[in-house]
C-alpha cells in the first residue's frame, strides 16, 4: 500500500486536565469491552467444549483471536499515525461488534473460531489505540497517573469477566458472553466520536505492510496447527506433519525476508534496535502472556482438580485480575514519584516467581483457599511490571512513533500469548478431553483428575518460566529518566 501525503504539522497545545479526562473516558469503554470479552470467554470455555463436543480445539477460540490481533495491531498503529486515533478506534469497534455477533450465532466450533478471528482484528484497534492515546495526552512522568484509570477499568472487567462467563454458560447460554459486547460497542462508538475531537494530532506518512501481516498469520497458524495435530491427528513423522513443517518453515523465512526488505515492515527494525523498547517489550510480552494463559486454563484446573462448578470457578478466578491490576496502580504511583522506577517491580516479580513455584509444587495438594492466596500473591507480584514497561517504551520514542511503538509491544504480546496458549492447550486440553471427542461432562473431568494434575503442574512451571524471562529482560532494561513534558519529542 502506498504512502499517503504528509499531513501538515499541528502545533503542540497542552491539554487541560478536564480535556484530558474526557479523552481518557472516550477510550476507557473500549478498553473495558475488550478486557471483559477475553475474561468472560475464559469462564465459558469448558461449557463451549461440552456444547460442541470438542475440547481439543478450545485453545483455537483464544489463539485465533490473538493471531489476528497480532497481525492487525501494527497495521492499526501505523494507520493511526497516518489518519489519527479517532477514526482508527471507530474502525476497530465496528469490526469487533461484527465479530461478536458472528461468534454468538456460531453453529459449530469451526464457525466460532473463524468469528473469533474476525473479532481479533477489531480488538487490535482497541487495545493498541488506548495506550497510544495515553501517550498522546500526557508526558511520560505524568502518564503513570492516567494509567491508574486504565488499571481500574481492567480491574473491574477482569474481576467480573470469568464469573460472568461461568454464570452465563451455566444458567443462560454461552452465547450471552458475545452478546454482552454489542451494547458496550455502541457506547464505545458514541464516546469515540464525541469525546476524541480534541485529541492531539501527530500524523506522519507511513506504508502499511499488509503482506507482512498475512505472512505472520499464515506462519504462526501453521506452526500452531502442527503443535495441535502432531502425535494426535497424525504421527509426528507422517507425510502430513512433515509437509506442514516444510510449509511453516518457508512462511517464516518469507516473513523474515519481508522484515528486512519492505520499505516499512510490519515490525519496524529501527524501533527494535532501541534497547529500552526491545527489553521492555520482551518483559511485557512474556509476563502478560503468562497471565493470559493462567486466566484461560485455570477454570479447567478449578473444575477438574478442585471440583468446582463453572460459576464458582469464575468467582475464584477473579483474584488474579483484581490483584494484577490493583498492584499495577501501585506500580504506576511509584513510577511517577521515584527516579529508580525499576526497583519496585523487580522486587514484586521475585515474589510472583516464588508464588508460582509454590503452586507448581503443591498443584495436587492445594486447598481452595491456599490456591486463592498463592494466585493473589502472584498477581500482586506481576502487576507493577505492566505500567512501568509500557511507560518506559513510550518514554524512549518520538511522539510520531508512539502508535507504532505501542503496537509493536501489543504485537509481541499477542504473538507470544497465542503460541503459549496453543502449547499449553496441547498439554492440557488433550489430557482432559473425553475419549473419541464426545461431550465432556463434569464426571469426565473428575475421572481424569490424575492426568490433569500432571498437565497443570506443567502449566504452572511453564508460566513461571515466562515470569523469569520477564525478570531478566526487566533487569537488562535501561532506566532512562521519565520526561516531564512532550515538548521536544515531535521530531
Amino acid at each position: 500500500m502506498t504512502a499517503v501525503s504528509p499531513t501538515a504539522a499541528v502545533p503542540y497545545v497542552p491539554l487541560t486536565h478536564r480535556e484530558t479526562m474526557w479523552i481518557v473516558l472516550g477510550v476507557l469503554v473500549p478498553v473495558f469491552m475488550t478486557s471483559i470479552d477475553q475474561s468472560m470467554i475464559a469462564g465459558a470455555l469448558p461449557t463451549i467444549g461440552r456444547e460442541f463436543g470438542d475440547t481439543r480445539n478450545l485453545s483455537w477460540i483464544i489463539a485465533a483471536n490473538l493471531l489476528t490481533m497480532t497481525a492487525a495491531t501494527p497495521l492499526y498503529g501505523k494507520f493511526s499515525d497516518i489518519k489519527g486515533r479517532r477514526i482508527t478506534l471507530v474502525i476497530g469497534i465496528v469490526i469487533f461488534m461484527i465479530g461478536g455477533i458472528a461468534s454468538a450465532l456460531a453453529p459449530n466450533m469451526i464457525a466460532l473460531i473463524l468469528a473469533r478471528a474476525l473479532q481479533g482484528i477489531g480488538s487490535a484497534g482497541l487495545v493498541s489505540q488506548a495506550m497510544t492515546v495515553l501517550g498522546d495526552i500526557a508526558a511520560p512522568k505524568q502518564r503513570a497517573r492516567y494509567y491508574t484509570y486504565f488499571s481500574i477499568t481492567y480491574t473491574t472487567a477482569g474481576a467480573f469477566g470469568p464469573a460472568m462467563g461461568g454464570f452465563y454458560s451455566e444458567y443462560i447460554h454461552w452465547s450471552a458472553v458475545f452478546w454482552t459486547g454489542i451494547p458496550l460497542g455502541a457506547l464505545s462508538l458514541f464516546f469515540a466520536v464525541t469525546l476524541l475531537g480534541k485529541l492531539p494530532r501527530h500524523e506522519k506518512p507511513h506504508k502499511l505492510d499488509v503482506l507482512g501481516a498475512l505472512l505472520i498469520v499464515a506462519a504462526s497458524s501453521t506452526f500452531m496447527f502442527i503443535l495441535s495435530a502432531g502425535g494426535k491427528t497424525w504421527p509426528w513423522l507422517s507425510l502430513q506433519i512433515l509437509s506442514l513443517i516444510a510449509i511453516s518453515t518457508l512462511l517464516w523465512i518469507a516473513f523474515f525476508l519481508r522484515l528486512v526488505t519492505a520499505p516499512e515492515p510490519l515490525i519496524p527494525l529501527n524501533i527494535l534496535r532501541n534497547q529500552i523498547v526491545r527489553t521492555s517489550t520482551i518483559a511485557n510480552a512474556c509476563g502478560w502472556s503468562a497471565v493470559i494463559a493462567l486466566n484461560i486454563y485455570l477454570p479447567l484446573y478449578l473444575q477438574s482438580v478442585l471440583g468446582m462448578s463453572p460459576t464458582a470457578s469464575g468467582l475464584f478466578l477473579m483474584v488474579i485480575m483484581v490483584t494484577v491490576n490493583s498492584s499495577a496502580l501501585s506500580g504506576a504511583w511509584v513510577a511517577a514519584r521515584t527516579e529508580h522506577y525499576k526497583r519496585y517491580p523487580t522486587i514484586t516479580l521475585l515474589i510472583c516467581i516464588a508464588a508460582m513455584s509454590w503452586m507448581a509444587v503443591r498443584v495436587d495438594q492445594m486447598s481452595v483457599w491456599e490456591f486463592e492466596i498463592a494466585l493473589a500473591i502472584a498477581g500482586i507480584g506481576f502487576g507493577p511490571v505492566a505500567p512501568v514497561s509500557t511507560v518506559a517504551t513510550q518514554n524512549a520514542v518520538k511522539l510520531h512513533e508512539l502508535g507504532t511503538a505501542t503496537s509493536v509491544m501489543s504485537f509481541s504480546r499477542s504473538l507470544f500469548a497465542s503460541m503459549l496458549i496453543t502449547l499449553l492447550g496441547v498439554i492440557i486440553l488433550h489430557t482432559v478431553a473425553a475419549p473419541g471427542g464426545s461431550k465432556l461432562t463434569p464426571a469426565d473431568l473428575a475421572a481424569n483428575r490424575d492426568a490433569a494434575i500432571s498437565a497443570f503442574r506443567w502449566l504452572f512451571w511453564i508460566t513461571n518460566g515466562c515470569f523469569v524471562i520477564t525478570l531478566i529482560a526487566f533487569l537488562r532494561m535501561e532506566e532512562k529518566p521519565l520526561l516531564n513534558s512532550n515538548e521536544g519529542r515531535m521530531g
